[in-house]
Parts: C-alpha cells; structure tokens; sequence
C-alpha cells in the first residue's frame, strides 16, 4: 500500500487518509479542531486524530508536545495522533448509570488525582477539569482529556485568565484574583469527587450570577449515604481560601483515598522509562520495511512521525504479534492482560456497556491486522484512503447530572490521556496568562 506523507486522499470507495491513518468518523468538535476516530493501516490499532486549523491559532497557540503518537503537519491543517479512549466521558457515564458507590469512585479518582499531581509535577495547571473532560478506556480506566486551556506555571508568577467550566471553577476565579495555577485544579478535583459519589453538582444555579453566589458562599449539600470520611477529604478540596487547600501529595494520604488500598498507599506517579529496544517490535517494523537505522533515530530524537507512532502503536503491553506460515502479522488480544500496571486500576465494571444504535459492531478484519511497508519507490506517493452539612445549606440542593446540564466550554475536544503513559498531547497557552 502506497504511502501518504502530509498529505490528504480519499476515493469514492475508500475513507480518507492521512498518512498512516484511515479517518473512520468524527467523535468530537471544538472552537477551532475536531477529533476523529482513525485507524492505524499498518498495524489495525485505533487512534484519535485531533485536526486543528492552524489558521485559527497564533505563535503562542501550541505549547509543547509530551509523548503522543505523532504529529502530521500540511499547509493549513495540524493533525494529533493521540490514544483513544473508547469507554465515552465520564459525564455520560453518570448520566447512564447514576452515581457511583465509592468503591468505584475512589478507584476512579485514585487514577484521576495521580494523573493531575504527575501534570503539576511536570508544572503544568490543567484549569479545565470537569467530569466531560474525564474519559474511560475500554477497561474502564481513567483518561484525562481536554488540554485545551492548560498552561506552565512557575512558583512566584501568577496566572490571571478565567478558564474552563463555571461550576468546577474555584472562587478567586469568579472574583477575578491571580492565581498561582495548581490550586485552581485542586478545587476543580473537589466538584469531581463530589459529582462521581452523588451524581450530582456541589454548586449550581439558573445563570452565572446566581452559581457565583453559591461558590463564593462555599455552600453545599452532603447527601445522607455519604461517608465522614469522604466528607472530610471533600474539605480539604472545597475550601474558599486557596492557601488553606490541601495539596495533592497531602491528599494522596487520606483515609478515603486508601480505604482498601492500606499496602498500596497511593503515591506520586514515576514516570517510566520509556522503551525503545523492543526487539519484538522493532522485528515486525524491519519486515514491514522500517530500517533499523530510521526506526532508532526517531525513538532516540523524539520525532513524533509514523516511524515513532508505528513502534509506540506495537506495544507488547497490550497485544501479542503472531506471523502465519505466509509470513503476514496479525495481533491477538492478550486475555486478562494488565494494560495500566497501576495500583489504582479500576475494579471490574458490574454495567454491560451496550453498542449504541449508531455504533457499528467491530469487524474482526479491523481487530488484527497488519500491514507490510510499501517499496521506497511508492512511500512518497498519496494514499487513497441531606445529611449533616458544616458546610452544607437546605437552600443549595444539589444540582442533579442530566443531559440538559451539560456544561459547554471553548474548549477543543480532544482524547484522553492515559494517567500512567499521561499522553499530555499539546497543551495551549491562553493568550493571557
């Protein structure tokens, strides 16, 4: 198969492509991007593709590239190759099956809090959590998404711009004080906790006026079947002060947090080391036509192309490579196999996930295949392709989740990002910091 290099094709009887990549559907749109599901030609994994149009952004638009796929860049078009995260948003997960015991939710913000503390460590403020920018794998992990309105942040200089959701947003963001970055996320996190266990929102209103009343009051309900102790982490989110806010590596010690968990305390994520002397991988890529020479040049230089995006994509983590007699691949999902290798992994999920209507069951073709590199000659050519409350209040009920309450923001969608690999993809600088 012919290769596509920057370059965009399709015919009447095949979907697009862009490079590598067959574009199969639109799962996301934002202000100035979309996102699509695409498929991998030579190795038959899915990805999402985020398309942004670079008319749209400035110089300051992009801010840095942490471990993606690959980046495909034409005239006017930049395209993100970035995991996919099959499982939906959390939001509609809680619109679909209502609250989660707590069980379920600490498994899930154990994942959730150790992605944000890695991103602080790595200096960077998310600004924009919210339970839409949280997505499930198809094991049910969790992957944060949504880097849209995310920023560096440096101890003494403060940020000023109001980002995100208004009712995720911390206090001195409605009253419009600077901010030092990672307290905003803290806060951002307490709305999180409260949402996942109650399903529903700790501060609400009819319009923006009336929520900024409630949070800068700090009000709000605690449901009956809630545990002391997750109210008492509740409050070390949910404090008006920004000083007086917990920090990650203190709540990463709570009770809550670790109920269950007592030999596992959760701690600050250590990023791996990433590998790339697979021998495995790097055989099935010398067959498929890589030179040794180009695939150990863009691991070791970090190049974000389909050399990079091809070896990270045959990850032996996940999958098991098997070549028949006629010396074609094929990929057999491991079963069982542990894809995060995180002592915050999800428990198995009671709830069936059905297909939805307009959700086409997968082809086995389109689980395992693999396909061989074209000639040198061809690889330039284009592809066709109420309890008690110390801080509650009877007049602040808790705003119920439903579809109707979704909270729009101007952020681009974009895919989640795995908590343990943490594909932070491209983060945006706000023109105003």
């Amino acid at each position: 198969m012919p290769r596509c290099r920057n370059s965009i094709a399709t015919t009447a009887d095949e979907q697009p492509h862009i490079g590598n990549y067959r574009l199969l559907k639109t799962i996301g749109k934002g202000n100035f991007a979309k996102v699509k599901l695409a498929r991998h030609v030579l190795t038959g994994k899915e990805v999402a593709v985020k398309i942004i149009d670079k008319t749209q952004l400035n110089s300051s638009s992009l801010q840095k590239v942490i471990k993606l796929f690959e980046v495909i860049e034409t005239e006017k078009t930049l395209y993100l190759v970035m995991e996919y995260a099959s499982g939906g948003e959390v939001f509609d997960y809680l619109v679909a099956h209502g609250r989660m015991k707590e069980k379920e939710a600490r498994a899930k913000f154990r994942q959730i809090v150790s992605a944000v503390q890695y991103c602080h460590q790595k200096c960077i403020v998310h600004r924009d959590l919210k339970a839409e920018n949280l997505l499930l794998d198809a094991d049910m992990n969790i992957k944060i998404a949504d880097f849209g309105f995310s920023n560096e942040f440096t101890v003494g200089n403060k940020l000023d711009t109001f980002c995100g959701s208004p009712p995720y947003a911390a206090p001195e963001l409605f009253q419009g004080k600077k901010y030092d970055g990672p307290e905003v996320d803290v806060w951002s996190l307490g709305v999180i906790l409260y949402t996942l266990v109650s399903g529903s929102l700790p501060f609400d209103g009819q319009n923006l006026k009336e929520l900024r009343e409630r949070v800068l009051r700090g009000k709000y309900r605690i449901p009956f079947y809630m545990s002391t102790d997750c109210e008492n982490l509740l409050k070390k989110f949910l404090i008006l002060n920004p000083t007086k806010r917990g920090s990650l590596e203190q709540i990463m010690k709570d009770r809550w947090m670790n109920v269950g968990h007592e030999e596992e305390e959760l701690k600050p994520y250590i990023e791996p080391q990433p590998d790339y002397k697979d021998p495995k991988r790097t055989d099935i890529m010398l067959q498929m036509g890589y030179s040794q020479e180009e695939i150990q040049d863009s691991l070791v230089n970090q190049k974000y192309n389909e050399v990079m995006a091809t070896y990270l994509l045959l990850d032996y983590r996940n999958s098991e490579v098997c070549l028949d007699e006629s010396g074609n691949m094929s990929i057999k999902p491991r079963q069982g196999s542990d894809l995060t290798n995180s002592n915050a992994s999800s428990p198995p999920h009671k709830v069936q996930r059905s297909v939805s209507s307009n959700q086409k069951p997968r082809r086995a073709t389109d689980q395992v295949s693999y396909t061989k590199r074209p000639q040198e000659d061809n690889k330039r050519s284009s592809e066709d392709s109420g309890r008690k409350g110390s801080n509650s209040s009877a007049k602040v009920p808790p705003s119920p989740i439903i579809p109707g309450d979704r909270k729009k923001s101007s952020t681009p969608s974009t895919v989640g990002v795995d908590n343990k690999l943490l594909q932070l993809c491209v983060c945006r600088r706000c023109q105003n910091k």
